[in-house]
Protein backbone atom coordinates (compact mmCIF):
# COMPACT_ATOMS: atom_id res chain seq x y z
CA UNK A 1 0.00 0.00 0.00
CA UNK A 2 1.59 2.81 -0.92
CA UNK A 3 1.03 5.81 2.11
CA UNK A 4 3.27 8.59 0.41
CA UNK A 5 1.29 12.19 -0.39
CA UNK A 6 1.59 13.65 -3.00
CA UNK A 7 4.08 17.26 -2.81
CA UNK A 8 1.82 20.14 -3.75
CA UNK A 9 3.35 22.70 -6.60
CA UNK A 10 3.75 25.91 -4.69
CA UNK A 11 1.77 28.73 -4.50
CA UNK A 12 1.31 32.05 -3.68
CA UNK A 13 -2.21 33.41 -2.28
CA UNK A 14 -2.30 37.53 -3.04
CA UNK A 15 -5.45 39.74 -3.44
CA UNK A 16 -5.72 41.62 -7.02
CA UNK A 17 -3.87 44.84 -5.69
CA UNK A 18 -0.92 43.21 -4.17
CA UNK A 19 0.53 41.40 -7.44
CA UNK A 20 -0.12 44.47 -9.24
CA UNK A 21 1.87 46.26 -6.57
CA UNK A 22 4.32 43.61 -6.63
CA UNK A 23 4.67 43.60 -10.15
CA UNK A 24 4.94 47.15 -9.94
CA UNK A 25 7.95 47.24 -7.53
CA UNK A 26 9.90 44.54 -10.13
CA UNK A 27 9.41 47.01 -12.61
CA UNK A 28 10.54 49.88 -10.50
CA UNK A 29 13.80 47.84 -9.70
CA UNK A 30 14.64 45.78 -12.40
CA UNK A 31 13.32 47.23 -15.88
CA UNK A 32 14.29 50.92 -15.79
CA UNK A 33 17.62 51.02 -15.18
CA UNK A 34 18.00 53.63 -18.05
CA UNK A 35 15.27 56.01 -16.59
CA UNK A 36 17.25 56.11 -13.18
CA UNK A 37 20.39 56.55 -14.73
CA UNK A 38 18.90 60.01 -16.79
CA UNK A 39 17.06 60.66 -13.18
CA UNK A 40 20.12 61.07 -11.35
CA UNK A 41 21.78 62.70 -14.04
CA UNK A 42 18.88 65.63 -13.94
CA UNK A 43 18.55 66.08 -10.54
CA UNK A 44 22.37 66.16 -9.94
CA UNK A 45 22.93 63.47 -7.62
CA UNK A 46 21.93 63.86 -4.09
CA UNK A 47 23.09 67.62 -2.82
CA UNK A 48 22.16 69.44 -0.39
CA UNK A 49 18.58 70.42 -0.35
CA UNK A 50 17.36 67.71 -2.70
CA UNK A 51 16.98 64.88 -0.30
CA UNK A 52 13.56 64.73 0.10
CA UNK A 53 12.72 65.38 -3.16
CA UNK A 54 15.52 62.49 -4.61
CA UNK A 55 14.21 60.14 -2.00
CA UNK A 56 10.46 61.01 -3.23
CA UNK A 57 11.55 59.78 -6.33
CA UNK A 58 11.08 55.81 -6.02
CA UNK A 59 7.97 55.88 -4.57
CA UNK A 60 6.18 58.43 -7.45
CA UNK A 61 7.35 56.08 -9.84
CA UNK A 62 6.04 53.04 -7.85
CA UNK A 63 2.78 54.98 -6.95
CA UNK A 64 2.57 55.96 -10.46
CA UNK A 65 3.40 52.26 -11.76
CA UNK A 66 0.85 50.52 -9.80
CA UNK A 67 -2.27 53.17 -10.85
CA UNK A 68 -1.21 52.58 -14.21
CA UNK A 69 -0.91 48.69 -13.79
CA UNK A 70 -4.50 48.91 -11.74
CA UNK A 71 -6.12 51.06 -15.02
CA UNK A 72 -5.01 48.39 -17.14
CA UNK A 73 -5.35 44.78 -15.45
CA UNK A 74 -9.21 43.48 -14.61
CA UNK A 75 -11.22 40.37 -13.48
CA UNK A 76 -9.93 37.27 -15.20
CA UNK A 77 -7.31 39.22 -17.25
CA UNK A 78 -4.92 41.03 -14.55
CA UNK A 79 -2.66 37.36 -14.78
CA UNK A 80 -2.08 37.56 -18.38
CA UNK A 81 -2.02 40.97 -18.93
CA UNK A 82 0.86 41.68 -15.86
CA UNK A 83 2.24 38.47 -17.91
CA UNK A 84 2.30 40.63 -21.36
CA UNK A 85 3.81 43.99 -19.57
CA UNK A 86 6.56 42.07 -17.79
CA UNK A 87 7.80 40.43 -21.32
CA UNK A 88 7.12 43.88 -23.17
CA UNK A 89 8.91 46.02 -20.16
CA UNK A 90 11.92 43.20 -20.39
CA UNK A 91 12.61 43.85 -23.97
CA UNK A 92 11.82 47.44 -24.19
CA UNK A 93 14.27 48.24 -21.17
CA UNK A 94 16.88 45.75 -23.14
CA UNK A 95 16.65 47.86 -26.49
CA UNK A 96 16.94 51.33 -23.79
CA UNK A 97 19.47 49.90 -22.28
CA UNK A 98 22.18 48.65 -25.36
CA UNK A 99 21.26 51.14 -27.94
CA UNK A 100 20.26 54.16 -25.21
CA UNK A 101 16.96 54.84 -27.72
CA UNK A 102 13.64 56.18 -25.59
CA UNK A 103 10.29 54.71 -26.65
CA UNK A 104 7.60 57.10 -28.34
CA UNK A 105 4.83 56.26 -31.07
CA UNK A 106 7.54 56.97 -34.34
CA UNK A 107 9.68 53.98 -32.74
CA UNK A 108 6.65 51.95 -32.21
CA UNK A 109 6.07 52.59 -36.37
CA UNK A 110 9.60 51.08 -36.87
CA UNK A 111 8.87 48.24 -35.24
CA UNK A 112 5.33 47.48 -37.11
CA UNK A 113 7.06 48.73 -40.55
CA UNK A 114 10.08 46.18 -39.86
CA UNK A 115 10.63 43.45 -41.83
CA UNK A 116 12.15 40.10 -40.96
CA UNK A 117 15.68 40.73 -41.68
CA UNK A 118 15.39 43.78 -40.10
CA UNK A 119 14.18 41.70 -36.67
CA UNK A 120 16.81 39.29 -37.51
CA UNK A 121 19.75 41.84 -37.03
CA UNK A 122 18.82 42.73 -33.45
CA UNK A 123 18.31 39.14 -31.82
CA UNK A 124 21.30 37.76 -29.77
CA UNK A 125 21.90 35.53 -26.89
CA UNK A 126 22.03 38.58 -24.78
CA UNK A 127 18.06 39.50 -25.46
CA UNK A 128 17.43 35.97 -25.04
CA UNK A 129 19.11 35.80 -21.68
CA UNK A 130 17.61 39.30 -20.64
CA UNK A 131 14.25 38.22 -21.44
CA UNK A 132 14.68 34.86 -19.84
CA UNK A 133 16.05 36.91 -16.61
CA UNK A 134 13.63 40.18 -16.93
CA UNK A 135 10.34 38.69 -18.37
CA UNK A 136 9.89 34.87 -18.10
CA UNK A 137 10.94 34.10 -14.61
CA UNK A 138 8.30 36.98 -13.14
CA UNK A 139 6.04 35.46 -15.67
CA UNK A 140 6.29 32.45 -14.21
CA UNK A 141 5.96 33.28 -10.64
CA UNK A 142 3.11 34.91 -11.48
CA UNK A 143 1.39 31.55 -12.93
CA UNK A 144 2.15 30.19 -8.93
CA UNK A 145 0.08 32.99 -7.61
CA UNK A 146 -3.30 31.71 -6.81
CA UNK A 147 -5.77 35.55 -6.46
CA UNK A 148 -8.10 35.81 -3.58
CA UNK A 149 -11.71 35.41 -5.54
CA UNK A 150 -14.25 37.70 -4.34
CA UNK A 151 -17.33 38.81 -5.79
CA UNK A 152 -17.38 41.52 -9.02
CA UNK A 153 -18.59 44.06 -6.07
CA UNK A 154 -16.26 43.31 -3.54
CA UNK A 155 -13.52 43.13 -6.34
CA UNK A 156 -14.50 46.79 -7.66
CA UNK A 157 -14.29 48.02 -4.22
CA UNK A 158 -10.95 46.86 -2.99
CA UNK A 159 -9.53 47.79 -6.44
CA UNK A 160 -10.95 51.62 -6.10
CA UNK A 161 -9.77 51.80 -2.47
CA UNK A 162 -6.69 50.98 -3.49
CA UNK A 163 -6.64 53.34 -6.27
CA UNK A 164 -7.57 56.26 -4.37
CA UNK A 165 -5.30 55.69 -1.60
CA UNK A 166 -2.82 55.60 -4.35
CA UNK A 167 -3.84 58.69 -6.06
CA UNK A 168 -4.26 60.63 -2.51
CA UNK A 169 -0.61 59.62 -1.98
CA UNK A 170 0.58 60.82 -5.47
CA UNK A 171 -1.40 64.01 -4.89
CA UNK A 172 0.78 64.23 -1.37
CA UNK A 173 4.44 64.21 -3.11
CA UNK A 174 3.74 66.14 -6.00
CA UNK A 175 2.11 69.57 -4.18
CA UNK A 176 4.71 69.14 -1.14
CA UNK A 177 7.29 69.11 -4.14
CA UNK A 178 5.77 70.65 -6.90
CA UNK A 179 8.64 73.08 -8.04
CA UNK A 180 11.14 70.30 -7.67
CA UNK A 181 8.84 68.10 -9.89
CA UNK A 182 8.10 70.84 -12.32
CA UNK A 183 11.58 71.90 -12.93
CA UNK A 184 12.53 67.78 -13.44
CA UNK A 185 9.78 67.34 -16.41
CA UNK A 186 10.20 70.72 -17.72
CA UNK A 187 14.00 70.65 -18.17
CA UNK A 188 14.01 67.06 -19.19
CA UNK A 189 10.73 65.93 -20.93
CA UNK A 190 12.64 62.59 -22.06
CA UNK A 191 11.95 61.07 -18.97
CA UNK A 192 8.58 60.08 -19.93
CA UNK A 193 9.87 58.54 -22.90
CA UNK A 194 11.77 56.36 -20.62
CA UNK A 195 9.68 55.16 -17.44
CA UNK A 196 8.93 51.26 -18.68
CA UNK A 197 5.93 50.43 -19.35
CA UNK A 198 3.91 53.78 -19.26
CA UNK A 199 6.27 54.88 -22.25
CA UNK A 200 4.82 51.88 -24.11
CA UNK A 201 1.25 52.50 -23.34
CA UNK A 202 1.88 56.00 -24.38
CA UNK A 203 3.31 55.08 -27.60
CA UNK A 204 0.77 52.46 -28.38
CA UNK A 205 -2.07 55.06 -27.67
CA UNK A 206 0.06 58.16 -30.44
CA UNK A 207 0.32 55.31 -32.75
CA UNK A 208 -3.25 54.03 -32.91
CA UNK A 209 -4.51 57.43 -32.35
CA UNK A 210 -3.07 58.77 -35.35
CA UNK A 211 -3.95 55.23 -37.82
CA UNK A 212 -7.52 56.05 -36.96
CA UNK A 213 -6.92 59.62 -38.03
CA UNK A 214 -6.07 58.85 -41.74
CA UNK A 215 -8.44 59.90 -43.26
CA UNK A 216 -10.06 57.21 -46.15
CA UNK A 217 -9.96 59.00 -49.12
CA UNK A 218 -6.98 59.41 -51.65
CA UNK A 219 -6.16 63.39 -51.96
CA UNK A 220 -5.13 64.06 -55.76
CA UNK A 221 -1.80 66.26 -55.82
CA UNK A 222 -0.90 67.76 -58.95
CA UNK A 223 -3.92 66.87 -61.29
CA UNK A 224 -2.67 69.43 -63.88
CA UNK A 225 0.78 67.72 -63.77
CA UNK A 226 2.22 68.03 -67.71
CA UNK A 227 5.72 67.44 -69.15
CA UNK A 228 6.86 70.71 -70.02
CA UNK A 229 6.93 71.34 -74.27
CA UNK A 230 10.31 69.95 -75.65
CA UNK A 231 12.21 72.63 -78.12
CA UNK A 232 13.29 71.69 -81.58
CA UNK A 233 16.21 70.92 -80.75
CA UNK A 234 15.70 68.11 -78.26
CA UNK A 235 16.17 65.03 -79.48
CA UNK A 236 16.59 62.74 -75.81
CA UNK A 237 14.01 61.74 -73.04
CA UNK A 238 15.54 62.71 -70.06
CA UNK A 239 15.71 59.55 -67.14
CA UNK A 240 16.97 60.30 -63.91
CA UNK A 241 17.88 57.95 -61.34
CA UNK A 242 16.94 58.77 -57.67
CA UNK A 243 18.54 56.81 -55.01
CA UNK A 244 17.15 56.54 -51.54
CA UNK A 245 19.93 55.47 -49.06
CA UNK A 246 19.73 54.00 -45.96
CA UNK A 247 21.08 55.81 -42.32
CA UNK A 248 23.95 57.10 -43.86
CA UNK A 249 25.20 60.35 -42.34
CA UNK A 250 27.20 63.69 -43.54
CA UNK A 251 29.93 63.39 -40.94
CA UNK A 252 31.51 59.95 -42.25
CA UNK A 253 31.20 61.24 -46.20
CA UNK A 254 34.63 62.19 -47.29
CA UNK A 255 33.43 64.28 -50.06
CA UNK A 256 31.86 66.65 -46.68
CA UNK A 257 35.50 66.16 -45.05
CA UNK A 258 35.78 63.48 -43.17
CA UNK A 259 39.52 61.97 -43.15
CA UNK A 260 38.41 58.37 -44.15
CA UNK A 261 38.69 57.87 -47.71
CA UNK A 262 34.50 56.59 -48.11
CA UNK A 263 34.25 58.25 -50.99
CA UNK A 264 36.90 57.32 -54.17
CA UNK A 265 34.34 56.27 -56.50
CA UNK A 266 32.15 59.51 -56.18
CA UNK A 267 35.59 61.78 -55.68
CA UNK A 268 36.44 60.28 -59.39
CA UNK A 269 33.35 61.02 -61.21
CA UNK A 270 32.93 64.73 -60.82
CA UNK A 271 29.52 64.66 -57.95
CA UNK A 272 28.36 67.53 -56.31
CA UNK A 273 28.16 66.51 -52.60
CA UNK A 274 25.85 69.14 -50.74
CA UNK A 275 27.04 69.28 -46.97
CA UNK A 276 23.93 71.20 -45.26
CA UNK A 277 21.08 69.15 -45.78
CA UNK A 278 18.72 67.87 -42.97
CA UNK A 279 16.19 64.82 -42.95
CA UNK A 280 12.23 65.41 -42.18
CA UNK A 281 13.04 62.41 -39.66
CA UNK A 282 15.12 60.04 -37.62
CA UNK A 283 13.70 56.71 -38.97
CA UNK A 284 13.09 55.06 -42.47
CA UNK A 285 9.26 55.07 -41.21
CA UNK A 286 8.95 58.93 -41.61
CA UNK A 287 11.29 60.21 -43.84
CA UNK A 288 10.95 57.73 -46.86
CA UNK A 289 7.01 59.15 -47.31
CA UNK A 290 7.64 62.31 -45.73
CA UNK A 291 10.72 63.14 -48.49
CA UNK A 292 8.09 62.07 -51.54
CA UNK A 293 5.55 63.99 -50.43
CA UNK A 294 4.67 68.12 -51.17
CA UNK A 295 3.59 68.64 -47.36
CA UNK A 296 7.41 69.33 -45.95
CA UNK A 297 8.14 68.51 -41.84
CA UNK A 298 6.36 70.77 -40.50
CA UNK A 299 2.88 68.98 -42.65
CA UNK A 300 3.61 65.64 -42.32
CA UNK A 301 1.67 62.73 -40.66
CA UNK A 302 2.12 59.27 -40.01
CA UNK A 303 0.68 57.13 -42.47
CA UNK A 304 -0.16 60.08 -44.64
CA UNK A 305 1.28 58.26 -47.67
CA UNK A 306 -1.18 55.90 -47.97
CA UNK A 307 -4.09 58.35 -48.34
CA UNK A 308 -2.24 61.39 -50.11
CA UNK A 309 -0.43 61.39 -53.54
CA UNK A 310 3.14 61.90 -53.66
CA UNK A 311 6.27 62.91 -56.38
CA UNK A 312 5.96 59.30 -58.02
CA UNK A 313 2.18 59.89 -58.65
CA UNK A 314 2.85 63.33 -59.96
CA UNK A 315 5.41 62.29 -62.64
CA UNK A 316 3.87 59.30 -63.52
CA UNK A 317 0.36 61.23 -64.34
CA UNK A 318 2.47 63.82 -66.07
CA UNK A 319 3.68 60.68 -68.45
CA UNK A 320 6.48 59.85 -67.09
CA UNK A 321 7.66 56.32 -66.90
CA UNK A 322 8.61 55.39 -63.03
CA UNK A 323 9.67 52.44 -61.11
CA UNK A 324 10.82 51.67 -57.91
CA UNK A 325 13.10 49.35 -56.86
CA UNK A 326 13.80 48.34 -53.34
CA UNK A 327 16.25 46.62 -50.99
CA UNK A 328 14.90 47.83 -48.07
CA UNK A 329 11.40 47.28 -45.58
CA UNK A 330 9.35 48.34 -48.52
CA UNK A 331 8.15 52.14 -49.67
CA UNK A 332 5.76 52.73 -46.74
CA UNK A 333 3.06 53.70 -49.42
CA UNK A 334 5.35 56.44 -51.58
CA UNK A 335 5.01 53.56 -54.44
CA UNK A 336 2.30 51.95 -54.02
CA UNK A 337 0.45 53.38 -56.91
CA UNK A 338 3.14 52.47 -59.52
CA UNK A 339 5.07 50.15 -61.11
CA UNK A 340 7.53 48.23 -58.11
CA UNK A 341 9.63 45.71 -57.66
CA UNK A 342 10.98 43.96 -54.26
CA UNK A 343 14.73 42.58 -54.79
CA UNK A 344 15.72 41.94 -51.02
CA UNK A 345 14.57 38.58 -51.08
CA UNK A 346 16.67 37.44 -54.71
CA UNK A 347 18.44 34.22 -55.03
CA UNK A 348 21.25 35.56 -57.15
CA UNK A 349 24.92 33.95 -56.39
CA UNK A 350 27.01 36.46 -55.04
CA UNK A 351 24.82 39.35 -54.47
CA UNK A 352 22.43 37.63 -52.31
CA UNK A 353 22.70 35.90 -48.86
CA UNK A 354 20.03 33.70 -46.96
CA UNK A 355 18.62 36.46 -45.28
CA UNK A 356 19.27 39.29 -47.86
CA UNK A 357 21.01 40.71 -50.94
CA UNK A 358 23.60 43.65 -51.58
CA UNK A 359 22.80 46.88 -52.97
CA UNK A 360 23.91 45.58 -56.44
CA UNK A 361 21.22 43.83 -56.65
CA UNK A 362 18.80 47.35 -57.73
CA UNK A 363 21.31 47.50 -60.87
CA UNK A 364 20.85 43.90 -62.00
CA UNK A 365 18.66 43.86 -65.22
CA UNK A 366 17.98 47.75 -65.04
CA UNK A 367 19.88 48.27 -68.58
CA UNK A 368 17.20 45.71 -69.78
CA UNK A 369 14.47 47.72 -68.51
CA UNK A 370 16.17 50.83 -69.67
CA UNK A 371 16.57 49.67 -73.37
CA UNK A 372 12.30 49.41 -72.95
CA UNK A 373 11.97 53.27 -72.48
CA UNK A 374 11.35 55.66 -75.14
CA UNK A 375 10.23 58.40 -73.01
CA UNK A 376 11.10 60.65 -69.94
CA UNK A 377 12.16 58.39 -67.01
CA UNK A 378 12.77 58.35 -63.55
CA UNK A 379 14.03 54.93 -61.57
CA UNK A 380 13.60 54.96 -57.93
CA UNK A 381 16.40 52.53 -55.93
CA UNK A 382 15.11 52.39 -52.64
CA UNK A 383 19.40 50.89 -50.90
CA UNK A 384 19.62 48.62 -47.44
CA UNK A 385 22.55 50.80 -47.15
CA UNK A 386 24.48 51.00 -44.07
CA UNK A 387 21.03 49.79 -42.03
CA UNK A 388 22.55 48.61 -38.34
CA UNK A 389 23.45 47.34 -35.82
CA UNK A 390 25.09 44.77 -38.13
CA UNK A 391 26.83 47.34 -40.51
CA UNK A 392 29.23 44.49 -41.31
CA UNK A 393 26.22 42.35 -43.22
CA UNK A 394 25.83 45.36 -45.54
CA UNK A 395 28.74 45.10 -47.88
CA UNK A 396 30.68 42.10 -49.64
CA UNK A 397 34.09 40.86 -47.81
CA UNK A 398 36.05 42.56 -50.45
CA UNK A 399 34.79 46.17 -49.06
CA UNK A 400 36.73 45.53 -46.11
CA UNK A 401 38.91 48.24 -46.15
CA UNK A 402 38.86 49.78 -42.91
CA UNK A 403 39.28 47.76 -39.05
CA UNK A 404 39.09 46.59 -36.76
CA UNK A 405 35.36 45.47 -37.39
CA UNK A 406 32.52 44.86 -35.15
CA UNK A 407 31.26 41.48 -36.69
CA UNK A 408 28.36 40.72 -34.35
CA UNK A 409 25.26 43.02 -33.43
CA UNK A 410 26.21 43.72 -29.87
CA UNK A 411 27.29 47.17 -30.23
CA UNK A 412 27.97 47.70 -26.52
CA UNK A 413 30.36 44.65 -26.78
CA UNK A 414 32.29 46.21 -29.54
CA UNK A 415 34.79 49.12 -29.41
CA UNK A 416 33.39 52.05 -31.08
CA UNK A 417 36.49 52.45 -33.39
CA UNK A 418 35.41 48.85 -34.72
CA UNK A 419 31.52 49.98 -34.73
CA UNK A 420 32.68 52.69 -36.58
CA UNK A 421 34.66 50.83 -39.04
CA UNK A 422 32.32 48.47 -39.93
CA UNK A 423 29.62 51.46 -40.48
CA UNK A 424 32.21 53.26 -42.53
CA UNK A 425 33.25 50.28 -44.77
CA UNK A 426 29.50 50.44 -45.76
CA UNK A 427 29.58 53.70 -47.13
CA UNK A 428 32.42 52.45 -49.25
CA UNK A 429 30.20 50.39 -50.57
CA UNK A 430 27.55 52.64 -51.18
CA UNK A 431 29.74 54.71 -52.56
CA UNK A 432 31.02 51.90 -55.10
CA UNK A 433 27.18 51.52 -55.87
CA UNK A 434 26.46 54.92 -56.74
CA UNK A 435 29.63 55.03 -58.71
CA UNK A 436 28.54 51.93 -61.02
CA UNK A 437 24.89 53.90 -61.39
CA UNK A 438 26.78 56.95 -62.70
CA UNK A 439 28.96 54.77 -65.18
CA UNK A 440 25.32 52.88 -66.23
CA UNK A 441 24.13 56.56 -66.76
CA UNK A 442 26.88 57.44 -68.92
CA UNK A 443 26.43 54.15 -70.85
CA UNK A 444 23.05 55.64 -72.01
CA UNK A 445 24.43 58.97 -73.01
CA UNK A 446 22.90 58.94 -76.79
CA UNK A 447 19.89 57.91 -75.35
CA UNK A 448 18.98 59.94 -72.31
CA UNK A 449 19.74 63.42 -70.94
CA UNK A 450 20.61 61.98 -67.57
CA UNK A 451 21.02 62.72 -63.97
CA UNK A 452 21.52 60.65 -60.34
CA UNK A 453 20.24 62.38 -57.29
CA UNK A 454 21.39 60.62 -53.91
CA UNK A 455 20.13 61.48 -50.52
CA UNK A 456 19.41 59.43 -47.04
CA UNK A 457 16.36 59.07 -45.30
CA UNK A 458 18.06 59.52 -41.96
CA UNK A 459 21.55 59.31 -40.00
CA UNK A 460 22.85 56.88 -37.42
CA UNK A 461 24.50 57.36 -33.66
CA UNK A 462 27.84 55.45 -33.65
CA UNK A 463 28.03 55.47 -29.91
CA UNK A 464 28.40 59.36 -29.02
CA UNK A 465 27.10 60.49 -25.52
CA UNK A 466 26.13 56.56 -25.41
CA UNK A 467 23.18 56.79 -28.36
CA UNK A 468 23.47 53.97 -30.73
CA UNK A 469 21.38 53.39 -34.18
CA UNK A 470 18.45 55.79 -35.02
CA UNK A 471 14.73 56.59 -34.49
CA UNK A 472 15.33 59.38 -31.27
CA UNK A 473 12.43 62.08 -31.37
CA UNK A 474 13.52 64.95 -33.60
CA UNK A 475 13.76 67.10 -30.95
CA UNK A 476 16.17 65.07 -29.05
CA UNK A 477 18.07 63.58 -31.99
CA UNK A 478 21.44 65.01 -32.25
CA UNK A 479 22.77 66.15 -35.64
CA UNK A 480 24.35 62.67 -36.59
CA UNK A 481 21.07 61.34 -37.01
CA UNK A 482 19.16 64.14 -39.00
CA UNK A 483 22.43 65.49 -40.46
CA UNK A 484 23.06 63.43 -43.59
CA UNK A 485 24.61 63.65 -47.63
CA UNK A 486 22.73 64.24 -50.70
CA UNK A 487 24.93 64.08 -53.71
CA UNK A 488 24.39 64.97 -57.66
CA UNK A 489 25.94 63.91 -60.70
CA UNK A 490 24.13 65.18 -63.73
CA UNK A 491 25.44 64.88 -67.51
CA UNK A 492 26.92 67.92 -69.81
CA UNK A 493 23.62 67.81 -72.06
CA UNK A 494 20.96 67.58 -68.88
CA UNK A 495 23.04 70.94 -67.26
CA UNK A 496 22.65 72.38 -70.96
CA UNK A 497 18.96 70.91 -71.47
CA UNK A 498 18.35 72.61 -67.91
CA UNK A 499 19.94 75.76 -68.31
CA UNK A 500 22.08 74.90 -65.55
CA UNK A 501 25.16 76.87 -64.49
CA UNK A 502 28.04 74.60 -63.57
CA UNK A 503 30.28 77.41 -61.34
CA UNK A 504 26.24 78.39 -59.80
CA UNK A 505 25.64 75.07 -58.39
CA UNK A 506 28.76 74.46 -56.56
CA UNK A 507 28.29 77.46 -55.02
CA UNK A 508 25.16 75.96 -53.63
CA UNK A 509 27.20 73.30 -52.21
CA UNK A 510 26.39 74.26 -48.63
CA UNK A 511 23.60 76.02 -48.81
CA UNK A 512 20.58 74.94 -46.00
CA UNK A 513 18.90 72.11 -47.55
CA UNK A 514 16.30 69.57 -46.10
CA UNK A 515 14.00 66.67 -47.55
CA UNK A 516 11.48 69.29 -48.10
CA UNK A 517 13.19 70.42 -51.37
CA UNK A 518 13.42 66.86 -52.82
CA UNK A 519 9.73 66.75 -54.45
CA UNK A 520 10.03 70.13 -55.93
CA UNK A 521 13.58 69.55 -57.06
CA UNK A 522 13.08 66.62 -58.78
CA UNK A 523 9.56 68.01 -60.66
CA UNK A 524 11.83 71.04 -61.84
CA UNK A 525 14.67 68.83 -63.55
CA UNK A 526 12.31 66.57 -65.50
CA UNK A 527 10.26 69.68 -66.23
CA UNK A 528 7.41 68.95 -64.68
CA UNK A 529 4.61 71.82 -64.74
CA UNK A 530 2.02 71.76 -62.33
CA UNK A 531 0.81 74.10 -59.52
CA UNK A 532 2.11 71.68 -56.82
CA UNK A 533 5.14 72.63 -57.64
CA UNK A 534 7.40 75.65 -55.17
CA UNK A 535 9.80 77.25 -57.21
CA UNK A 536 11.77 78.72 -54.07
CA UNK A 537 11.87 74.80 -53.25
CA UNK A 538 13.40 73.15 -56.49
CA UNK A 539 17.68 73.60 -55.43
CA UNK A 540 18.17 73.90 -59.07
CA UNK A 541 16.36 76.83 -59.92
CA UNK A 542 18.73 79.14 -58.37
CA UNK A 543 21.36 78.31 -61.00
CA UNK A 544 18.90 77.86 -64.36
CA UNK A 545 18.64 81.06 -66.76
CA UNK A 546 14.68 80.12 -67.14
CA UNK A 547 13.41 78.32 -64.41
CA UNK A 548 9.63 76.21 -64.73
CA UNK A 549 7.03 78.89 -63.50
CA UNK A 550 4.09 77.05 -60.94
CA UNK A 551 0.75 76.71 -63.35
CA UNK A 552 -1.92 79.04 -61.66
CA UNK A 553 -4.60 76.80 -60.01
CA UNK A 554 -7.27 75.92 -62.51
CA UNK A 555 -10.62 74.08 -62.06
CA UNK A 556 -8.42 70.67 -63.65
CA UNK A 557 -5.67 71.35 -60.60
CA UNK A 558 -7.80 71.33 -57.63
CA UNK A 559 -6.80 68.51 -55.03
CA UNK A 560 -9.89 65.97 -55.80
CA UNK A 561 -10.43 63.62 -53.13
CA UNK A 562 -10.58 59.76 -54.19
CA UNK A 563 -12.37 57.00 -52.06
CA UNK A 564 -10.00 54.50 -50.75
CA UNK A 565 -11.84 50.69 -50.96
CA UNK A 566 -11.12 49.53 -47.30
Amino acid sequence: MNNKVPIRSWEITLGSNQLILAVSTWLLLLSNWPFWRAVWQGVGGLQDGNTIFVLSLPWFVLIWLYILLSVMAWGHLIKPVLAIVLLVAAATSYFMNSYGIVIDYSMLTNVMQTDSSEAMDLLNWELLLWMLGFGVIPLLIITRVRLIQRSWSRALAHRLMGMAVALTCLAIIVFTLYQSYASLMRNHRELRLMLVPSNVVSAIHGYTRRQLAVPTELKIIGADARREEATVDVRKPRLTVLMVGETARSANFSLNGYTRDTNPELASRGVLSFTNVSSCGTATAVSLPCMFLDVGKEGYKDGMALRREGLLDVLQRAGVSVIWRDNNSGCKGICDRVPNEKLNNQKTLGLCRADECYDEILLQDLQAYLDQQQRDSIVVLHMKGSHGPSYFKRYPPAFERFGPVCDNNQLERCTRESIVSAYDNSLGYTDYVLGQTIDLLKRNAERFDTAMLYVSDHGESLGENGLYLHGLPYAMAPSEQTSIPMILWISKDMQSRQNLNPQCLKEQRGVSLSHDNLFHSVLGLMGIQTSAYRQELDLFSTCQAKALTPLKLAQTSEHHPVKIPK
